[in-house]
């Protein structure tokens, strides 16, 4: 079993920028493939982007560019960068662990673009 916790999410203008944290329970955390979700008001949940455990990282067309995922093995923190918010990044942000052919998720955290 995994839990994991999302943290950094708030409000802010666009333009602007935030930095999502994720903290893994386990002591294998470097051998989990991570990735960030997102869910907006009245849409799906969507891939954001994806780190492998050797750090290769994969984006969405949407936010390429503009955030950047990483993560800290010695922590069990997986991050997500992001700059240059636009309004229709605002969603719930959810990190997902993939442990075998385990999902496994956490509560999200809610980013909000607005001015």
């Amino acid at each position: 079993q995994v839990q994991l916790g999302e943290s950094g999410g708030g409000l802010v203008q666009p333009g602007g920028s935030l930095r999502l944290s994720c903290v893994a329970s386990g002591t294998f955390f470097s051998t989990y493939i991570m990735r960030w979700y997102r869910q907006g008001p009245g849409t799906e949940r969507e891939l954001v982007a994806r780190i492998t455990r050797d750090g290769i990282a994969n984006y969405a067309d949407s936010v390429k560019g503009r955030f950047t995922i990483s993560r800290d093995n010695t922590k069990n923190t997986l991050y997500l960068e992001m700059n240059s918010l636009k309004p229709e990044d605002t969603a719930v942000y959810y990190c997902n662990a993939i442990v075998g052919v385990q999902n496994y998720w956490g509560q999200g955290t809610k980013v909000t673009v607005s001015s």
